[in-house]
């Protein structure tokens, strides 16, 4: 379950990934172009630290991008060039926004996601002591799920970012896919549609140590 704050945000989310994504190696699209996001998805933190969303982002007539980020109460050590940006949060104050491919807390979760079969988390708005459901905006399943219970991943150990960009753990490989549409997947994945993207396609997929 991912537990929403109706809030504001400056820099947007948006905005802060216009400045962003054209140092990306799979950035398709011209800088200083404006960007939109025909869908999202979210998993949930156990510990309640993390915010985990994956938003899909392009330009118009260019291919949508599938990025992760995490939002933390503080830097995470270590990740200074995985540093999305900064942004203040009306409910919870200054927020360090990183590319979650470089967080294990997002690796924890996507690898919980698909090997279990859990996919997306349920998302809720808490509005004065009661919770009211969101609708997604993306359909999100698993093909090829393992065990109801995954044995966690451990370490990040190394991040491969290209074409898609390959998260090296302790126990696995995690391959998320930053053009949906345009990669085939090798083991348990998971997959997305959205409004314009009607078929299913592979967002992240495991590849077994």
């Amino acid at each position: 379950m991912a537990l929403l704050h109706r809030a504001t945000l400056r820099p947007t989310k948006l905005d802060l990934l216009a400045t962003w994504l054209p140092g990306r190696p799979w950035y398709q699209g011209s800088a200083g172009a404006d960007v939109v996001s025909p869908g999202a998805y979210r998993f949930d933190d156990p510990a309640g630290a993390v915010g985990i969303e994956t938003m899909l982002v392009g330009v118009a007539d260019g291919p949508v991008h599938h990025v992760p980020l995490t939002y933390r109460d503080a830097p995470l050590d270590g990740a200074d060039e995985w540093l999305v940006g900064t942004t203040e949060h009306s409910a919870l104050g200054t927020r360090w926004v990183y590319d979650g491919c470089a967080d294990p807390v997002y690796a924890a979760a996507l690898a919980h996601a698909i090997l279990t079969g859990a996919g997306q988390a349920e998302q809720f708005f808490e509005v004065d002591g009661r919770r009211e459901g969101r609708s997604p905006t993306m359909t999100v399943a698993v093909s090829g799920a393992g065990a109801a219970d995954a044995a966690p991943v451990g370490a990040v150990r190394r991040v491969v970012d290209g074409d898609s960009t390959v998260i090296v753990t302790d126990s696995v490989e995690l391959v998320v896919v930053r053009h949906p549409g345009a990669a085939d997947a090798t083991g348990p994945t998971l997959l997305g549609s959205w409004d314009g993207q009607p078929t299913s396609v592979p967002l992240a997929y495991v590849r077994m140590s």
